[in-house]
């Protein structure tokens, strides 16, 4: 095989001189402009690539980026030459190996230049065809639509490339500028494949020459798929000369380097594994068959073999997991690690099902070899991938069986710390094939797996991950005893991990996770135990606001559940449970930050005390939510930003004064006690000096009022009677309210009078209409003193020229036609006595 490689070696020299000849002699039609450069390109190939020698791995790596920039410059200020040179300098760096281990990474780097410079020689031959033509050259075009000049041009580059002393830099060039042939000949790409692929024979170093077929075989498969028959040679001949890796030159080099044998096998299967897959693309079955049989005659060669495993469909591994593992038990250990290729064994088997008789013993044979491994990081990277295998086709003893073992091994020496990633993957892939939390929790050994999880940024991405897939997939609420001390273990976690530098993306992420987990947890008719679980949770999720508001509408809900099943009909048991509901929220409420959540607990909470008739512990929540008013600062942020608080406040009263309808009175406080606190509260808040919604609060209270002082009112609470039914129209109520209503209304008149001013007319405009229409919505207008009130509003709406004389005119309409209401008669003279101005 030496010999043979020698003699293409003259071959191929021998040609390159014939081309030489060719385009520098006389005749040529190329001869002035190659003749011109090629003195000038041969001291150019000298190179200084001394600059290029010694540096560090990231100064190299540096080095190359700023080579790959001078290409760019030089080809755009057409310095094509120059270009050229850098292009050769850096393909000669491929045949140094005195850094071997830096080889696979320098390939990469350089190719990208020789990719760059194949791209722009046939941008710019293209470029003078479109010149010539004024418009593009269709896709798949032939060598009679291209210029002459293109042709020449084309043939230029090639002849400069023939000339090019050294083999490696003259075939990594040419193979770069493959795709250009289509330019000169219809044959000339599937003619020079087979030259190119005899040429690697000349080199002599087994890493170069097959990362050079690796790029032949890219190059190759991007300008001529259909050629792979002839790309596939590529990889036979280095079949053929992969005995070399064992020859003593090879050997001599890695003494010298220091580079043991495993390491450097390795270097090969980038180089394999792309070559492997260029050749496996679309490949039928039996080319498999065929790989698997050369891999026997070489010895079983490891290297070879997970090149193939990594190669083909999965489908094609699978169905011949029995044979390769096999060949992989007859394989040297001393050359290329079992344990990869069984790795690589289970990737395949990950995405394919292998024969089902055959499933059992593949892993007993994988599990064999895996268990037997002393290195943690060999060990989980092989049992990561198995476990996915185990959790497709085998119950959650065989799983349990694994995680048993992945415990054994990664616990010694604290090994799990180094192996975060590998073992939240094995959770992940767990909990894809178990859904079922009755079943993973009764593995044995899942706990303890998540045990090891100590780093806790780590702990609390696996416990978040579990919650996930528990919230998805868990279709049924649960009361299962293991399944609930679980989830509260592993919620607690997330919890604790909460402190003051936590983000609030963070806290609103854990509170939904742990929401959804309360949520699931049901115990049916058993209220009491229901109300035990609320109380846990609350004392172990303390921290997460949200999680505590969460808890409190689900007491409040069990408390409306309890009183749905009495039919609203308590007795002394079930009225003492939703007395302890009303206690829980009242506890729990105080404790939040949230001043607007702490007032809509305190008003949802009194609400569902007043439906279950506990008109005590429905009283203490209006109080506490009275009290809590004058709290209220100007501004409250909300999505992190700060808004005026007044807008929030106007919605949040105007809620509560729907619910004070239907709240009888205390009998040892006075009359309509509660409005009168909330009114008391209202007057001394501290009020922005250009808001009107103080005034417009009082204007709700009107409405309250207007309500309260009916025979009967809208609605009712079942079971409790409200003050109409206390007071019965009583005329001493009656009077108080409207007392009430008087000192609301000069409250407002006040406000109006203060708006006097040219830069507030338009809101004293609005606000004047604003109670004319609460007048006429509430007010009984058969009173002449309110009857003349509305006439005054409504003049003052209009006085100005602010009033919408559209609103005006719709409003007007409405008085007339409820006037023809016998009961509403007065309606038309009030009609008659309300002017309607046109804006001028």
């Amino acid at each position: 095989m030496v010999w043979e490689t020698q003699r293409d070696s003259c071959k191929i020299h021998n040609h390159r001189k014939t081309i030489y000849s060719k385009a520098t002699s006389p005749g040529s039609a190329v001869s002035e402009k190659v003749r011109n450069r090629l003195e000038e390109l041969d001291d150019l190939e000298e190179g200084s690539q001394k600059e290029l020698l010694n540096l560090t791995q990231q100064d190299y790596m540096n080095r190359i980026e700023e080579l790959n920039q001078s290409l760019k410059d030089a080809w755009a200020s057409d310095q094509k030459v120059k270009a050229l040179k850098i292009v050769i300098q850096c393909s000669k760096l491929l045949s140094d190996t005195s850094v071997i281990q830096f080889y696979p990474s320098k390939f990469v780097l350089i190719t990208d230049i020789l990719d760059t410079f194949g791209k722009l020689v046939y941008e710019r031959i293209w470029s003078m065809c479109t010149d010539n033509y004024h418009s593009s050259l269709p896709e798949n075009f032939m060598p009679e639509n291209v210029s002459d000049t293109a042709k020449e041009t084309c043939l230029n580059w090639f002849f400069k490339i023939a000339s090019i002393r050294e083999l490696i830099p003259r075939l990594y060039v040419e193979t770069a500028l493959l795709k250009c042939n289509k330019f000169i000949s219809k044959t000339g790409v599937s003619e020079s494949i087979p030259r190119l692929t005899a040429t690697i024979r000349g080199i002599g170093d087994p890493l170069v020459s097959v990362y050079a077929r690796a790029y032949l075989c890219r190059v190759g498969m991007e300008v001529a798929p259909h050629l792979k028959e002839s790309l596939n040679k590529n990889f036979f001949d280095f079949l053929l000369t992969f005995k070399q890796i064992h020859g003593d030159t090879v050997q001599n080099q890695l003494v010298v380097q220091r580079v043991e044998m495993p390491v450097y096998l390795t270097l090969y299967s980038p180089a394999i594994d792309w070559i492997l897959q260029c050749i496996a693309y679309r490949a039928p079955e039996a080319l498999l068959t065929e790989m698997m049989e050369r891999c026997k005659k070489l010895g079983n060669n490891a290297l070879l073999l997970n090149s193939v495993m990594c190669a083909f469909r999965a489908e094609f591994i699978a169905a011949r997991s029995m044979d390769l593992i096999t060949m992989i038990k007859e394989c040297d250990e001393a050359g290329f690690p079992k344990h990869l290729l069984f790795r690589s064994l289970g990737l395949n088997l990950a995405l394919a099902d292998p024969p089902e008789n055959d499933r059992l013993q593949i892993l007993n044979e994988a599990w064999k070899v895996i268990t037997k491994l002393k290195n943690p990081q060999d060990y989980i990277s092989c049992a990561e991938v198995w476990v996915e295998y185990t959790c497709r086709h085998f119950t959650r003893r065989e799983v349990n069986t694994v995680l048993a073992d992945v415990i054994k091994h990664m616990t010694p020496d604290r090994a799990f710390e180094d192996a975060y990633p590998q073992l939240q993957s094995v959770i992940a892939k767990i909990l894809a094939h178990f859904h079922d939390f009755a079943v993973l929790f009764s593995m044995v050994k899942f706990l303890p797996f998540l045990d090891m999880f100590q780093k806790e940024s780590v702990r609390v991405e696996v416990c978040k991950s579990t919650m996930e897939v528990f919230i998805k997939h868990q279709q049924e609420l649960t009361r299962d005893p293991v399944i609930l001390n679980a989830l509260l273990h592993i919620c607690k976690t997330m919890h604790d991990s909460v402190n003051a530098l936590t983000l609030e993306d963070e806290k609103r992420t854990l509170s939904i996770l742990i929401n959804g987990f309360i949520r699931m947890v049901s115990f049916g008719r058993d209220f009491e135990q229901q109300l035990s679980f609320y109380v846990e949770a609350r004392s172990i999720f303390c921290n997460l606001e949200p999680v505590l508001v969460h808890l409190i509408h689900s007491v409040n809900q069990l408390a409306m559940e309890t009183r749905k099943v009495m039919k609203g009909n308590h007795s002394r048991k079930t009225a003492a449970f939703v007395r302890a509901c009303a206690a829980y929220c009242f506890i729990t409420i105080p404790s939040l930050t949230s001043i607007f959540t702490r007032l809509n607990l305190y008003l949802h909470s009194g609400q569902v005390a007043l439906a279950n008739q506990c008109l005590s512990q429905a009283d203490a929540f209006f109080r506490a939510a009275v009290s809590l008013v004058p709290e209220v600062p100007k501004g409250i942020t909300v999505d992190g930003k700060t808004r005026p608080s007044e807008g929030f406040l106007f919605e949040f009263l105007s809620n509560f004064f729907s619910t004070l309808l239907v709240v009888p009175d205390h009998p040892e406080q006075g009359v309509l006690y509660l409005v009168r606190g909330l009114l008391n509260v209202i007057q001394d808040y501290t009020w922005e000096d250009n808001s009107d919604t103080k005034v417009r609060i009082y204007a709700n209270v009107l409405h309250l009022l207007a309500a309260i002082s009916q025979e009967s009112y809208l609605y009712h609470v079942g079971k409790v009677d409200s003050n109409d039914n206390l007071y019965g129209g009583d005329p001493k109520f009656l009077a108080e309210i409207n007392k009430l209503c008087e000192t609301l209304i000069l409250q407002i008149l006040d406000h109006l009078k203060t708006l006097g001013r040219d830069e507030t007319l338009k809101r004293q405009s609005a606000l004047a209409l604003f109670l004319f229409n609460s007048i006429l919505a509430h007010g009984d207008l058969r009173n002449n003193k309110l009857n003349q009130l509305a006439v005054n509003l409504w003049n003052l709406a209009q006085k100005h020229g602010f009033a919408d004389t559209k609103t005006m005119v719709r409003t007007l309409e409405y008085i007339k036609l409820q006037s023809k209401d016998p009961e509403l008669r007065h309606f038309s003279e009030l009609a008659s006595r309300l002017p309607l101005q046109s804006r001028t």
